[in-house]
């Protein structure tokens, strides 16, 4: 069945120092094309057995050549490594499509972001400085910044490669070793990225994969008495479960899980300028994005343009299976279509300004047309929950007051975007907004490399992405040496 996915490795192993292996309990889980429904292939089941496997391995990475190995090679090793992403791009791109449902072009511009991930820290490793601190005559003191030792990745199945890249990238640029544990709905690039990072020259343990359960294979890695660091990106609830378990070992957790993003459209807002965004924010790799744009909140003067652009917008929108390359894809998963459904069917008595076009899509494929609602009250549900899927709600609000309140008025705060001409109310607005990032006059900055990236509240804790991603994957000792 790899045949029809045309791999050039073998997704029912692990990688575990340097060696695809086969997982301790012999078995696999089933692969299927959200496109479809169709089973394409199969994946290995690793268990606890296996994270105790990859964390020894990790761990004799850290302490013996790994650990050796200076940031100026470090950089080299994972600039190579971006170098061969890009040279398999295309094949990323097709994996990732099959696997995960999006539309090419979105699959092959999460390859061509895992490279410049990897540029990006390849770059910066041998750039992270200590500092020297005044103190008392006698003496001279300084700060060393040291991985933490071994990093465990959970990584969920809309953006694996970016998320790898931000999480894995940082890590490995740091010194850390890394066992990473990708969602079982998606494990196909994590598996050749680790076989190109193998290429690369990546010392064996350097980097460690083991496809599972989360129940299973990410419950043991994130309680795991070995692992020094944890980064996990997903829901709120498997969040408070890892960093649950993380607590047993007092060990440090990167939180980063989701959000109720939104747009505010004032008065004077160019709407031309703006109307791409609060679109495709909204609905890009299906409206599952932790940052998707999924609540448009505009001044009451202009509410009734935005929603007639928004919905013209909407009606030309198409959707079908991920190798068709249109607008939208597939959701991951009947599960997730379902979850979907739910919510949709919580707005029964809600407007629906517009929805997009189902075209060609299989009938055992995972489709929902991505809908807007319109005039939709703060307090309903689809206005305050995550729904992770194509969809948007539009607010009318009035004052500049107003529209705050509602848009702090969430338990999320991973973006934000205003959209105004004027200058004092851009400088007011993103200090009184609750969010890891606030955007001026576009949104997401063109998914931001070099920008960290993280939330407040139930959006998590920590920050990836940009320089400032290496603080977090290290920790700081203090050296003080007295010579009188």
């Amino acid at each position: 069945m790899t045949d029809a996915l045309n791999l050039w490795f073998d997704p029912t192993k692990c990688l575990i120092d340097g060696a695809w292996v086969a997982p301790a309990s012999g078995q696999c889980l089933p692969l299927s094309n959200p496109s479809t429904g169709e089973e394409i292939g199969a994946i290995a089941r690793g268990t606890a057995a296996d994270i105790d496997a990859a964390v020894d391995a990790a761990t004799r990475a850290w302490q013996g050549d790994w650990g050796r190995v200076t940031a100026v090679e470090r950089g080299r090793i994972l600039y190579r490594l971006g170098q061969l992403v890009l040279e398999r791009a295309d094949d990323l791109a097709r994996i990732e499509a099959l696997d995960v449902g999006k539309p090419l072009k979105q699959a092959r511009a999460d390859a061509i972001a895992l490279a410049r991930y990897l540029e990006f820290y390849a770059g910066a490793a041998d750039k992270l400085h200590g500092q020297t601190i005044p103190y008392q005559d006698g003496y001279t003191v300084y700060t060393l910044r040291e991985a933490h030792g071994v990093s465990a990745h959970i990584v969920p199945w809309n953006y694996p490669m970016q998320i790898i890249g931000r999480s894995v990238g940082a890590a490995l640029a740091t010194g850390n070793a890394c066992v990473l544990k990708p969602a079982e709905d998606a494990c196909l690039t994590a598996l050749a990225f680790a076989d190109l990072a193998k290429a690369a020259g990546l010392p064996d343990g350097a980097l460690n994969v083991v496809p599972g359960l989360g129940a299973e294979a990410g419950a043991a890695l994130s309680g795991h008495p070995g692992v020094h660091h944890v980064s996990f990106t997903g829901s709120v609830m498997t969040g408070v479960q890892v960093q649950t378990a993380a607590a047993q070992n007092v060990v440090p957790v990167t939180l980063e899980l989701g959000g109720k993003s939104p747009q505010l459209v004032f008065d004077d807002a160019d709407l031309d300028a703006a109307l791409p965004f609060l679109v495709n924010a909204g609905i890009q790799n299906a409206g599952q994005t932790c940052s998707a744009s999924s609540r448009i909140l505009a001044h009451r003067s202009v509410y009734d343009q935005v929603v007639e652009r928004m919905a013209a917008r909407y009606g030309e929108l198409r959707v079908g299976p991920a190798m068709a390359d249109l607008d939208v894809g597939p959701l991951i998963s009947a599960k997730q279509k379902g979850l979907v459904e739910g919510f949709l069917s919580q707005g029964a008595d809600l407007e629906i300004a517009a929805q997009g076009v189902l075209q060609d899509a299989p009938n055992g494929g995972n489709y929902v047309q991505p809908t807007l609602f319109c005039g939709v009250a703060p307090d309903h549900s689809l206005a305050r929950d995550e729904v992770f899927g194509p969809v948007q709600v539009v607010i009318p609000f009035d004052t500049e007051e107003e529209a705050v309140a509602i848009t702090n008025g969430t338990d999320y705060g991973l973006v934000a975007s205003v959209w105004t001409q004027n200058g004092a109310r851009q400088m007011r607005l993103a200090r009184a907004i609750r969010s890891g990032q606030v955007f001026l006059n576009n949104y997401g900055a063109g998914g931001g490399v070099e920008l960290p990236f993280g939330g407040i509240g139930k959006s998590g804790h920590g920050r990836e992405k940009g320089f400032e991603a290496l603080y977090g994957f290290t920790t700081l000792k203090t050296v003080a040496a007295y010579h009188g």
